[in-house]
């Protein structure tokens, strides 16, 4: 009878405990940083974008942008993600890139396109982007660099044009950290089965880069900050290992052919 007396004690104890830690916390104040983060990300998503576009022609070829739009699309759809958060530009530029800027925005160069051997590929390149996007990398790893009361501030406009292309540039130099390249591969992977892809696409496409950097080391920016291209696409592999892939491709091979010709034009 002591015991079980002992054990409510301590169970009202803790509950007590645990109520008055909880009135503690300034519950208000952490809702308003998320508002502000959530309005500071859309805000700079369009500061960034405003400035590759500027830069960079992008291509509003309506079969390009139907076609590319389907991949990602079909990929969004085999895995629940929310297709409108994903807002995809194709740049016309011969860098081999793709890379992600705040507020769900996946930029595409031609050069990427045409470098892919397979639309499998692609979609591999496309998965891992989005994985960026949706494990919150781009602002993780800008609120780490930069810090949070400072992004605010560029995102009201209290920074130069100098600065804002410097943090654009870092953005799609692909410049994660070991640990987020990673998590976002695995997550890649998990995309593409799920999407009836084969992952090892995306370790082939790892493994001909890194075979070719040497001889085109400035047009491999995907690559280009990630010297363990190959053992990347070696985990790939491994994580893809035993799991049953029924490879069914999204675009037909007269398509993937004429999106590999419009490129070049």
């Amino acid at each position: 009878m002591k015991k079980i007396l002992f054990q409510g004690l301590i169970i009202v104890t803790s509950f007590f405990a645990t109520w008055m830690i909880l009135r503690q916390v300034d519950w208000v104040s952490i809702f308003k940083i998320e508002e502000a983060t959530k309005k500071t990300e859309e805000k700079l998503g369009e500061l960034f974008l405003d400035i590759f576009k500027n830069s960079e022609e992008e291509n509003k070829d309506e079969f390009v942008i139907s076609t590319v739009d389907s991949l990602v699309t079909s990929i969004c759809a085999r895995n629940n993600l929310e297709r409108k958060k994903i807002k995809v530009h194709v740049l016309e530029k011969d860098e081999i890139n793709a890379f992600a800027l705040p507020n769900g925005n996946l930029i595409i160069y031609s050069g990427l396109i045409s470098a892919c051997e397979s639309q499998e590929e692609l979609s591999g390149v496309i998965c891992h982007e989005i994985a960026h996007i949706e494990l919150n990398h781009v602002m993780k790893t800008m609120i780490k660099e930069i810090g949070l009361s400072t992004l605010i501030s560029i995102s009201s406009g209290n920074a130069g044009s100098e600065a804002l292309k410097k943090i654009a540039k870092k953005l799609s130099s692909s410049a994660f950290d070991r640990e987020l390249e990673k998590d976002a591969d695995i997550k890649a992977v998990e995309y593409l089965i799920k999407a009836n892809i084969n992952p090892e696409a995306l370790a082939n496409f790892l493994y001909k880069l890194a075979d070719s950097k040497a001889e085109s080391e400035h047009y491999l920016s995907w690559i280009s900050t990630h010297p363990d291209s190959k053992e990347r696409a070696e985990y790939i592999i491994q994580t893809a290992r035993n799991k049953t892939v029924k490879n069914e491709p999204v675009l037909t091979e007269q398509s993937w052919v004429k999106l590999k010709e419009k490129m070049q034009e």
